[in-house]
């Protein structure tokens, strides 16, 4: 997850571009959002904890004028959500300094950690250290440690030298006072696409950000591939031999409909896992209807193959975004329901198809069918647009333990008594590749199969708060800005 964004454009409104650039990827991250930009002579950075419409004003982004920017909405999967996580990320550098947003998964962060330890030199007190334990818990942190780090040589072959050394999922943006720059792994687990702009160019996790500012798409960024834009124009390295193991998932899930990755659109894959979901596991029934918004096109496929009607059967609520604020359990006891309600006069006294796109724990399927059967469903049938999810992700997904996976430790009739369902369906996983027009080879599908393309550490080396604290510093919770040395 995560949603990154740059632009390098004189004479535009590279902050007001950025800014829409990550509302239009908001979906990716919705913990913590930040623009960095820069006017060619000093970074200015600001973020802050929340929504990206909550982070920036029309003050705030005017107050950020330069040439070139990059923004970050994040969700956390290494470091706490905490402002001190937040990016883009911030460090003074031998000729200026450099500001970095990350969207993946580090999974060498303990070798990261040794490199950073062993560079020459005071670490930057700011971000990265107080009074000697990490301040900024996320790989995201030591990575833009690294790469400032470049005494002898350009930034550019700094992450020459660098990134072929980071092991896991990373597409990268990343400035100086001058230069755009972005990377992603070998692997090319996360997308990542170049856009142009009538005087310059984009780079975003999707496509749909590229439309959504009005610039043209020219192509992926390669797997293994380095990125420099800067006045001289655009130039390409290659930093890695490729090994293409995309994430199957962001065609179930992750990425938005209207995003197209490797030249498969995401709404018509979804649409053809519906599809293929009814013809593995049909059923007679009355209606077909989605979980809203993540299960609608593979439920219109399903009704498209299977001929029962497709309705709408649950009501959400469009404005809940993530609320700070949790229900005391006297509350729960109520069954506050902020984001999903049944549509009772579409499902009483009817045998009813939902179709959504994965199960995890099984609480969210367990409170759905409840909510079915008290809207007066006779039959609830469950339908699921993926396979059993089995294993945690360790490149992006802040998946449960293998222990918390439902699937893990049920047969398919058993989840589908758990969460209370009179039949359950998983997608096979051809089924579900076959859809994406992509080869299975081509594909990670790590979270279903166990087999993982990029070799994980000892499990002790591993997990979201590898590099946490015990307590974070209470001066360290506003959204101030950083400034590099004037």
């Amino acid at each position: 997850m995560c949603g990154v964004f740059g632009v390098w454009a004189p004479g535009e409104e590279v902050s007001k571009l950025t800014y829409f650039g990550l509302y239009s990827l908001q979906h990716r991250g919705q913990e913590s959002a930040g623009i960095a930009v820069s006017n060619g002579r000093q970074i200015l950075v600001y973020k802050d904890m929340g929504l990206v419409s909550q982070v920036f004003d029309e003050t705030t982004l005017d107050s950020l004028q330069g040439h070139v920017a990059i923004g970050h909405s994040r969700y956390s999967t290494t470091g706490a959500s905490t402002w001190q996580n937040a990016q883009p990320t911030f460090r003074p550098s031998s000729e200026g300094s450099i500001a970095l947003g990350h969207n993946g998964n580090i999974v060498n962060t303990h070798e990261l950690r040794d490199m950073v330890d062993r560079l020459p030199g005071p670490v930057d007190e700011l971000d990265l250290h107080r009074g000697g334990a990490p301040v900024a818990t996320n790989d995201t942190s030591l990575l833009t440690e690294l790469l400032a780090h470049h005494p002898d040589c350009t930034i550019e072959e700094r992450a020459v030298e660098v990134l072929p050394s980071v092991r896991g999922a990373f597409c990268l943006v990343w400035m100086d006072e001058d230069t755009l720059y972005a990377a992603r792994d070998p692997q090319g687990i996360r997308p990542l696409v170049l856009g142009r702009l009538d005087r310059g160019w984009v780079v975003a996790s999707e496509d749909a950000a590229l439309a959504t500012i009005g610039a043209s798409v020219v192509r992926e960024v390669e797997p293994g591939e380095l990125i420099v834009i800067n006045s001289d124009g655009l130039r390409s390295r290659r930093f890695a031999e490729p090994e293409r193991k995309g994430c199957v998932f962001e065609y179930v899930y992750l990425a938005r409909p209207d995003a197209d990755i490797a030249g498969r659109g995401v709404h018509e894959a979804r649409v053809e896992m519906g599809r293929q979901l009814a013809r593995e596991f049909p059923v007679d029934a009355d209606l077909v209807m989605p979980v809203p918004e993540s299960g609608t096109p593979a439920a219109t496929g399903y009704a498209e193959e299977s001929g029962i009607p497709f309705g709408q059967g649950f009501v959400k609520n469009s404005y809940v975004g993530r609320t700070f604020i949790q229900p005391s359990q006297t509350l729960r006891q109520l069954g506050i329901r902020l984001k999903l309600n049944a549509l009772e006069h579409m499902i009483r006294g009817k045998r009813i198809v939902v179709v959504d796109d994965s199960i995890v724990r099984g609480n969210t399927q367990r409170a759905q069918v409840r909510m079915l059967r008290e809207a007066g469903a006779l039959e609830v049938h469950v339908r699921i647009s993926s396979p059993p999810v089995k294993w945690p992700c360790f490149y992006g997904i802040d998946f449960a333990t293998r222990a918390e996976l439902i699937a893990n430790g049920l047969e398919v009739d058993e989840i589908a008594s758990s969460i209370g369902a009179d039949s359950l369906g998983y997608i096979s996983l051809q089924g579900m590749v076959e859809a994406t027009r992509q080869p299975m080879s081509s594909l990670c599908t790590a979270c279903f199969t166990g087999t993982y393309p990029v070799e994980l550490p000892d499990e002790s080396l591993l997990g979201k708060h590898l590099l946490e604290v015990s307590l974070q510093s209470p001066t360290m919770g506003k959204a101030l800005p950083v400034l590099n040395n004037p």
